[in-house]
């Protein structure tokens, strides 16, 4: 059963002050971390719009504090290649390498 386990996506909303909410996405890609923290905003605002009043990605990857992002990406992109040339998966992407935070209000 482990095995099949998986992380989540994204966090749980937390309820700010002034009626407004926090929620996390995560990802392997930047753009994969927003589209999960949009998901939860919409999930909290139910059949209301999220309005986002502050949006905050970070990059937490395992290369993280050795090279920058950019060089990161490029460091990806060569383990992808080399995973294409030996059959084998060898990217060092992980599924929480991006959080986005969202806070937001319903309206």
């Amino acid at each position: 059963m482990a095995g099949c386990a998986s992380n989540p996506t994204s966090t749980n909303a937390i309820q700010l002050e002034n009626n407004q909410f926090e929620v996390t996405g995560l990802g392997k890609t930047n753009v994969i971390s927003k589209n999960n923290a949009i998901t939860a905003a919409n999930k909290t605002c139910g059949r209301n719009t999220p309005v986002v009043t502050n949006e905050k990605t970070d990059y937490n990857g395992v290369l993280k504090g050795v090279v920058d992002e950019q060089t990161g990406r490029m460091v990806e992109a060569a383990a992808g290649v080399i995973g294409t040339f030996t059959g084998k998966n060898a990217s060092l992407a992980k599924d929480d390498d991006y959080h986005t935070t969202l806070t937001f209000y319903c309206k």
